[in-house]
């Protein structure tokens, strides 16, 4: 099977393949999650390995080394990713193996959601191999804003060092959260967010109903709207939600409570919505994502004080950057929704 792009990724793709008879030894794709970024990258790695490669620059789908990317076992080629990743349900589209060529080690413990230092120091044996054919080497870190600290210093070594015919394709939703080193020895490039039209056009082709009002809930990111609605309920999204829309110490309370086993960054996004809708309406009346909620946002927005309001907003983005290490899931939410009640009450 070859690798595919989105319809809102084709001029980007028309810009990388200029890129392709000066290949940068890394690359950093960067975007909002939610949109395709893996799937995007996996096409080019696979077209970076194809042995018959399209004069768009797609792979062809058909020789020796796309028959192997397709069974996710070609010899050339290594994703590095977080054990969550691994073991749940692939993000944005994602198959394939990691740097240990896919062996997953079973644990008690919870997977982790860094990519660790073993990882890295695992891709030495690949880079020192002479390749099938004499082509490229090609391996995937995504997200990058997953390594912990020993693994991006790991990694940073490897990059001031490159190996020859080896190129790096890294991935990431959130470039101020890596290294400013990593920033500087990779060659940035930016994927699109799609503009609301293509993103509802491809839901509705993906049938899924509601299609508008999904997109608006995750912020436009189609792929994020679609594994969103897979899930069949908004359960979580709504017990924050109506939490919100009407603050309460003892509301805060209960709902932390309820929310205390929900994925923390995805808890502290909706609020951050929540939070822009709130600024928005105060300010020029208008909502981007929950206009299903206009009446209690705009009984909120006529009583919350402007500075009161930016404060909340700077909890949030505080507090995102703390998400997935939180010593207390609970007490995490209690403070997430008692800084907001304060703040809007």
């Amino acid at each position: 099977m070859s690798n595919t792009i989105y319809p809102w990724q084709a001029g980007a793709w028309q810009q990388l393949q200029l890129m392709r008879e000066r290949l940068p030894h890394a690359i950093l794709f960067h975007g909002a999650a939610g949109t395709g970024k893996a799937d995007f990258i996996e096409a080019f790695a696979q077209s970076l390995l194809c042995e018959n490669v399209r004069p768009d620059g797609h792979a062809c789908g058909s020789c020796g080394s796309c028959g192997w990317f397709s069974q996710q076992n070609h010899p050339d080629y290594r994703r590095v990713r977080p054990e969550a990743l691994e073991d749940d349900a692939p993000a944005e589209g994602e198959e394939g193996a990691d740097a240990d060529g896919g062996k997953k080690a079973k644990s008690a413990k919870a997977p982790s959601k860094e990519i660790k230092i073993e990882q890295i120091r695992a891709l030495a044996d690949f880079m020192n191999i002479s390749t099938h054919r004499q082509g490229l080497r090609v391996v995937v870190v995504y997200p990058a804003e997953a390594l912990n600290m020993p693994a991006s210093n790991a990694l940073l070594k490897t990059l001031e060092e490159p190996p020859p015919g080896t190129v790096f394709l890294l991935s990431s939703n959130s470039l101020d959260r890596l290294l400013p080193t990593i920033l500087s020895r990779c060659r940035k490039f930016a994927l699109p967010m799609p503009d609301q039209a293509a993103a509802l056009a491809w839901l509705k082709e993906q049938g899924l109903a509601d299609a508008d009002s999904w997109l608006r809930e995750q912020g436009g990111a189609p792929l994020a709207a679609l594994a969103q609605s897979d899930t069949g309920n908004r359960e979580d999204l709504e017990t924050l939600l109506q939490c919100l829309a009407h603050p309460s110490v003892d509301g805060a309370l209960r709902t932390a409570e309820k929310l205390s086993k929900a994925p923390l960054s995805t808890l502290v996004s909706w609020m951050q919505r929540w939070l822009y809708d709130l600024f928005s309406y105060k300010l020029a009346g208008s909502i981007r994502y929950y206009p299903r909620y206009q009446k209690e946002l705009a009984v909120l927005a006529a009583k919350v004080h402007t500075a009161n309001l930016l404060r909340a907003m700077k909890n949030a983005n505080d507090r995102r950057a703390i998400a997935d290490h939180p010593l207390s899931p609970k007490l995490f939410v209690e403070d997430l929704l008692l800084d907001y009640t304060a703040c809007c009450t």
